[in-house]
C-alpha cells in the first residue's frame, strides 16, 4: 500500500488552514491568518503590470532572482543598516521567505547538528530543521513581556550547535529584541561558531521608540548570519510570494545551492516590481508605520473592551491577549469558542511550541491587526460580548 514519507507524517495541517476554514464556515472576522486584506503600494502593482506587458520578463529568472531585484535588496541592506552586500554572490531571491528559511537550513545544516529555536516560533521552522535531520533545542520567551532567560539560553548551546533561528520583530509575540538581548546572542553564537538564520520579515514594523537592529549589524556577525527578509510584509503583497535571504558570499552559496533544487527560480515580473517598490522614498516606511499604530491602538482598545489582557507589540501586526479572566479553557478551547459563537477567528498559540512546553502559551491567543478599521471595529463589537 502506497503511504506518504515519514519525515512529513508528524506535520499535519497548519494551524492557519484549520483556522481558515472554521473562519469561513461561520462567517468570522478573520483575525487569524496575518495577511492584510489591502493591497499594498499601487506604484508596485502598476510596475508588476508593466512587466508583465513588456515581454522578455514573462519567462524563468535567473535562479539567484533578477539582477534588479537583488540590487534592490543590497541597496536597502546599506541604506537603512550600513550593510555592504554583493548583490550578486551574496543576495538569493526566493518564492517568500518561508522557502528562504528553508533553503537556508538546508544548505547550512547537516543531519546530527542542533539548531537552536526560540518559540513560540513560526511554524515552518522546526519542519525544516527535522526535514534536514537537525535535532531543534527549544528557548522559550517568557509573558508577560515575552523575553527569554540568559541562563536559558546559555544552556541551549554546546559544540553540536549549527545554527540558530532568530525572529525580530517577533511573530507571534510583538517583540522586537533589544540590542543587549542580540550581543548576547552574538557573543555566544561567536563562541560556538554558530550560523544565525534571522528572519527579519517585519523590520520595518515597530512602533514607538522601538527600533529593529539586525543582527548582522553587530560587531563580527555579517559573516555568520543569514537575513531573511520579505515583500509580502514590507510591501504589503503575500500573494507575490517574493522573499530573498543576503549575507556572507560564503554563506548564501550555501543558501543558493538549495534553492535550486528547491524552487531553482521565483516569480519574475514579480521581482520586477519589488525592485521597483525598493526605490520608494522614506515617505513610504513612514506612512506604513503610521497606518498600522492607528490599527494597532483599535485592536489593543478591542481587547481591552473584551477583557483580555496584553503587552503593547512592540512591532509587527501582531498582538497576543491572555484571555484566562474571560474563558475558562486552553488556547484550541477559546480558538474555536471565538469563531463559533463570538464570530472571530484568532489563532491558538500552542501550535507555535514544543509540545512539553505547550503550558506556555495556553492562556493566549493570537490576534492579527494587519485588516480594515472596519473589520478591526466589528471584531471588538463581537468580542465585547466576552465580558459581559
Amino acid at each position: 500500500m502506497p503511504q506518504i514519507a515519514k519525515r512529513v507524517m508528524p506535520f499535519g495541517t497548519t494551524i492557519f488552514t484549520e483556522i481558515n476554514q472554521l473562519a469561513a464556515q461561520y462567517n468570522a472576522v478573520n483575525l487569524g491568518q496575518g495577511k492584510p486584506d489591502f493591497d499594498g503600494p499601487p506604484e508596485a502593482v502598476q510596475a508588476f503590470i508593466d512587466a508583465l506587458q513588456q515581454g522578455g520578463h514573462n519567462q524563468y529568472a535567473p535562479g539567484p532572482g533578477a539582477p534588479a531585484a537583488r540590487q534592490g535588496v543590497a541597496n536597502h541592506a546599506e541604506k537603512h543598516y550600513g550593510l555592504t552586500v554583493d548583490p550578486d554572490q551574496g543576495v538569493v531571491m526566493t518564492p517568500g521567505a518561508t522557502e528562504a528559511v528553508f533553503a537556508s537550513i538546508m544548505g547550512l545544516v547537516d543531519a546530527g547538528d542542533e539548531v537552536i529555536i526560540i518559540q513560540p516560533f513560526f511554524d515552518s521552522y522546526v519542519p525544516g530543521v527535522l526535514m534536514a535531520g537537525a535535532t531543534p533545542v527549544f528557548v522559550s520567551l517568557h509573558a508577560p513581556d515575552w523575553t527569554f532567560d540568559e541562563a536559558e539560553l546559555r544552556a541551549a548551546f554546546n559544540e553540536r550547535t549549527r545554527a540558530i533561528i532568530i525572529n525580530t520583530p517577533h511573530n507571534p509575540t510583538g517583540r522586537v529584541f533589544t540590542r543587549e538581548e542580540l550581543a548576547l546572542i552574538a557573543e555566544l553564537c561567536q563562541q560556538y561558531d554558530v550560523t544565525v538564520i534571522s528572519d527579519e520579515v517585519y523590520e520595518h514594523l515597530v512602533f514607538g521608540d522601538n527600533v529593529h537592529i539586525p543582527i548582522a549589524t553587530l560587531p563580527g556577525m555579517f559573516e555568520r548570519t543569514v537575513t531573511i527578509g520579505s515583500a509580502g510584509k514590507t510591501f504589503g503583497m503575500t500573494g507575490w510570494k517574493i522573499g530573498w535571504a543576503y549575507g556572507d558570499t560564503a554563506l548564501i552559496k550555501g543558501v543558493w545551492s538549495a534553492h535550486q533544487y528547491i524552487a531553482f527560480a521565483t516569480n519574475h515580473p514579480a521581482q520586477l516590481a519589488v525592485a521597483h517598490a525598493f526605490k520608494l522614498g522614506d515617505d513610504y516606511y513612514a506612512n506604513y508605520r503610521a497606518v498600522y499604530e492607528g490599527k494597532r491602538q483599535r485592536i489593543m482598545a478591542a481587547l481591552d473592551g473584551a477583557g483580555i489582557s496584553y503587552t503593547a507589540p512592540q512591532g509587527t501586526y501582531f498582538v497576543m491577549g491572555d484571555f484566562s479572566a474571560v474563558f475558562d479553557g486552553d488556547d484550541i478551547a477559546f480558538s474555536r469558542y471565538a469563531v463559533a459563537e463570538i464570530g472571530v477567528a484568532v489563532i491558538p498559540p500552542t501550535t507555535f511550541y514544543h509540545a512539553a512546553h505547550r503550558h506556555l502559551g495556553q492562556n493566549h491567543v493570537r490576534f492579527s491587526f494587519a485588516k480594515h478599521d472596519e473589520q478591526i471595529d466589528e471584531a471588538a463589537r463581537r468580542l465585547a460580548r466576552l465580558k459581559q
